[in-house]
């Protein structure tokens, strides 16, 4: 009997004439970049034609712009779109005339806590962006967890706090704040991110306010009640780094609010205090204090994405394109990029990004 014997081959599909025949046609992208034009945070005349770092959040499905003085800021409730543009290095006389040459990456960050509808709505607006930017962007999925070192490489300081446009959230220091905040406990954790590709970058994280929340190899502010003292609790185990990084956060939380700051040590017997307030009790923060970090480096999407590794999926765009429609349960090929040659990876382009409900980000990507 003949090996194919017996077998039944697939139903081959036109798809001339059909309404997806001009997908990834010039004219796809002509339509799309169209569109892409009537959405106004892009076309502040800064947007595609300078270098630098713009962030927007996501406000009632609108595409709002972060203050400058508020970049690296980001609140759990919500998404952002944060694009960085570089300028790349011509040959000055050659080319003084002409526009600046720019690359540009685009990071999607969705908070611990946003909604599906501003995830979709970050998401949608990301491949809008790169639309504009006649799809020369690279995309990136940020996770509030799982930042990548590219993404916090971005920022001196990487600051998650609780709250968000959703929960009408406020910055603090506004006078409606001062009334409600009485008898709010406030925890912030300080470290550095252990991919961060800039020595001092540090992550700064509201954290649970108990005792629990303390780790000896970072430092913790606390803020407890209006008006009341700023505490700041050193582990043992801290790097000095940190410490001078807790101490810039504490400062501009002094100078906003005006109230006292104590220093404690956890070798010191005063750093029982705070283990008090945290609602320890006498028996309790002694030992080896050592809790989870609310962010950790399983961020995949930095500079070392390109040589690939276990949970990052590849596939064709164009390939996607060509082949016939598959029916439902039929799957198509998937490559892993470690078993791929690193030429080929570094000859494809990030398309879009997608999660597979995979810790880290996968990746569609096209030739």
């Amino acid at each position: 009997m003949a090996p194919n014997a017996g077998l039944v081959h697939l139903k081959e599909y036109d798809i001339k004439d059909s309404n997806v025949e001009l997908i990834g046609s010039d004219l796809d992208h002509k339509v799309k970049h169209a569109s892409a034009e009537t959405e106004p945070a892009w076309n502040d005349g800064r947007v595609g034609l300078t270098a630098g770092l713009f962030v927007w959040r996501i406000e009632n499905f609108a595409v709002v712009a972060v203050p400058k003085t508020s970049h690296g800021q980001f609140y759990d409730g919500d998404s952002y779109i944060i694009l960085h543009s570089q300028q790349i290095k011509t040959d000055s006389t050659t080319d003084a005339d002409k526009p600046p040459k720019l690359t540009h990456a685009i990071h999607f960050l969705l908070g611990a806590h946003t909604s599906q509808d501003e995830a979709g709505t970050a998401a949608y607006k990301t491949v809008e962006l790169d639309s504009f930017l006649h799809g020369a962007a690279a995309q990136h999925r940020e996770l509030q967890a799982s930042p990548s070192g590219a993404f916090v490489a971005l920022f001196p300081r990487l600051t998650f706090r609780r709250g968000g446009v959703a929960s009408g959230f406020r910055h603090v220091g506004d006078p409606e704040d001062r009334e409600q905040d009485e008898e709010v406990v406030t925890l912030l954790r300080v470290f550095k991110h252990p991919s961060a590709a800039s020595a001092d970058s540090v992550v700064v994280c509201e954290v649970e306010p108990v005792w629990e929340s303390l780790d000896e190899g970072d430092v913790f502010v606390l803020e407890k009640g209006k008006g009341g003292k700023i505490w700041v609790w050193q582990g043992g185990r801290c790097s000095p780094m940190e410490k001078a990084k807790a101490a810039q956060v504490v400062h501009e939380m002094k100078l906003a609010k005006r109230v006292d700051v104590e220093v404690v040590s956890q070798a010191e017997s005063r750093s029982r205090l705070v283990v008090t307030m945290l609602g320890g009790g006498e028996e309790d923060g002694f030992g080896v204090l050592k809790a989870p970090r609310p962010v950790d480096n399983l961020g995949l999407g930095g500079p070392g994405c390109e040589q690939g590794g276990e949970g990052h999926v590849v596939a064709s765009c164009a390939g996607i394109r060509a082949e016939a429609p598959r029916r439902r349960g039929e799957q198509r090929g998937i490559s892993h990029p470690h078993r791929q040659g690193a030429r080929g990876l570094r000859e494809l382009r990030i398309s879009t990004c997608y999660h597979g409900g995979m810790r880290g980000p996968a990746r569609l990507w096209r030739r």
